[in-house]
Order: C-alpha cells, then structure tokens, then sequence
C-alpha cells in the first residue's frame, strides 16, 4: 500500500498552482481533490475543485473511480479539522478502555472526543483509499477549517467544472515561505486581485526594463538580463534586507516580457517571479513536492535562509 502523510495547507496550495501549458488541475491524472465532510458542510463552501465523498445507506464511505486512483499523482483528503494520523487508533483504544474509565472521561473530555471524532473522518477514508493509489494518500493538516482560513480566496460552492473552465483556472503564485514569500511572474504581480488576495504591498522588480506597479506602496528594482546565467547572488543582500526591513508583504517580478507560468501570522510576503518565467517555473515544478519548490530556486533558496 502506497501509505498516507500528512499535507500542510501551503503544499496543497502549490499543488493548486502548478501548470504546464495549461494548469496542471485541468489534467485527468494529476489531482483527486476529496471533501469528507457532511453534504451541509460541502453545500456551504468547500475548496476549489473538491469533490465530496459519497456515503452508502449504511454509512460506508464510497471509494472513487479505483481506476483513477491507480493513476493520479496527487490524492488529497480532508475534513473539518484533523491534524494528526493517529485519530482513528486514539478512537480504538478509547474504546476497548474500561467502562469506568469511559464514565470518568465522558464529564470532562465530551468536547475532545467529539473533535477526535471529526478528526478521525479524512483519515479513515484514507485509509480505505492507499490500496488502490500509488502514491501516499495525502490528508490536509488542519482541515478545512485552517485551510479556508489561509486561502479564503481559494472557497467555492461551485459543484461542476467544465474542461474549458480549468482550462482557464485562476493561477496564483506559489508559496515559498506561508504568508511571506511567493515565486510567481509579471502577469500575477500585475494582477490587482492577486494582490489583494495575497495582501501584497511592495515590489520587487527582477529585469532590465525598471517598472512601477505601485503608487503608494514600496519598489525596488534589481537591474539584471533575461537569462539563466543572470548573477542573482550578488544583488541577495540588497533584496533581503529589501524584504526583512519592510513592514509590507513584497512581491518580485520579471519584466513585462517574460512570459511564465493560513493562519496568516507573518507581516509580510514576497512574490519571486523570474527574469525566465514560465522556464524557471517549469523547472521548480519539477520537484516531488510542489511545497518544496524552493529548492529548486537559487534566489528563494538563499533568501529564505536569510529570513530565518
């Protein structure tokens, strides 16, 4: 069996971000998106593209299309708010303790294990799903709860996607460090919703032709040529400091060329987009783990170390 891990909400947020020449969502074979929450719950809101799982009379989940699962390179489960694999053991040994034990608790604790309960949902589906995928069953840390509290923009009632809506699925930036530092390209630093949605308040501009996007907010430019071998590390100090001395979130960006593909705790964020856009994006998706995009970067590798 392929396994389950535990997804934090930014990895599931890059996975929603990737593309190719389309966005990688709109691909048969790439995401399997599940809610496991009630239909009230699911009817009310629930993450873009998620489909609910269905239930038999009996109150047995139903497994999708097995087929499907056997190919789909990312299957993802989540319900109210469940932050931890072991739910469903805690809720065995819960019951196999002795009756006394079982009153004692009941006084004190009905709240947590009402919560264990709910917990315990996205976990046992889960588990029902590894044997027909072949990689790790993935389950949302914190739920949809912190998730909707992270990416409120990324909520929907929408039931339906049609192909030519995927087609055309909103991309955003992907999330290097959680509500501080971002890769995207030009197109998105343009964006006003991006902006607003990501609560981004200053710029940073990556490219030979300067470009002011803000008015009111901060800028800095960093001259250097379209290409690969653009010395980036040299100007590091300078959009570091740019970046950690500024009380805004921070958006950086290529020229207008370049053509590219939470608890909210932090006081800033920062937008890396690349002189090479959509090339420099390619090659960061080629990773594993979108969440670990960085590490395909040499610029947001180095700044989130000078972040930290």
């Amino acid at each position: 069996m392929a396994g389950m891990a535990l997804c934090d909400p930014h990895c599931l947020f890059n996975i929603l971000q990737q593309q190719r020449r389309l966005p990688r969502v709109a691909e048969p074979g790439y995401l399997c998106l599940l809610d496991a929450r009630t239909r009230r719950e699911y009817d009310e809101s629930h993450i873009v593209t998620a489909r609910r799982i269905e239930q038999s009379p009996t109150g047995q989940y139903l497994v999708p299309d097995s087929e499907e699962l056997g190919y789909v390179r990312y299957c993802v489960v989540y319900d109210g708010e469940t932050s931890s694999l072991d739910c469903c053991d805690s809720e065995e040994e819960e019951e196999q303790g002795s009756s006394v034990a079982s009153e004692t608790e009941n006084t004190d604790s009905g709240s947590v294990c009402s919560q264990n309960a709910e917990e315990g949902t996205a976990v046992r589906h889960a588990r029902s799903l590894e044997q027909f995928t072949r990689h790790p069953v993935l389950i949302l840390r914190g739920g949809y709860r912190l998730f909707s509290a992270c990416y409120l923009f990324l909520r929907t009632q929408k039931i339906l996607w049609m192909p030519q809506e995927l087609d055309n699925f909103k991309l955003y930036p992907v999330e290097i460090l959680p509500a501080r530092l971002y890769m995207g390209n030009f197109k998105q630093a343009c964006d006003q919703q991006i902006q607003k949605d990501l609560k981004i308040k200053a710029l940073v501009n990556i490219s030979e032709q300067p470009a002011t996007l803000f008015t009111e907010g901060k800028n800095l430019h960093i001259p250097v040529p379209d290409s690969l071998e653009a010395d980036l590390f040299s100007s590091l100090p300078t959009i570091c400091h740019f970046i950690g001395g500024s009380d805004k979130r921070v958006v950086i960006f290529p020229d207008q060329h370049s053509q590219g593909s939470p608890h909210p705790h932090g006081s800033q964020s920062c937008l890396i987009s690349h002189p090479n856009g959509q090339r420099r994006c390619d090659r960061a998706s080629a990773s594993s783990d979108p969440a670990s995009l960085s590490a395909n970067n040499e610029l947001s590798t180095r700044s989130k170390k000078a972040l930290l």
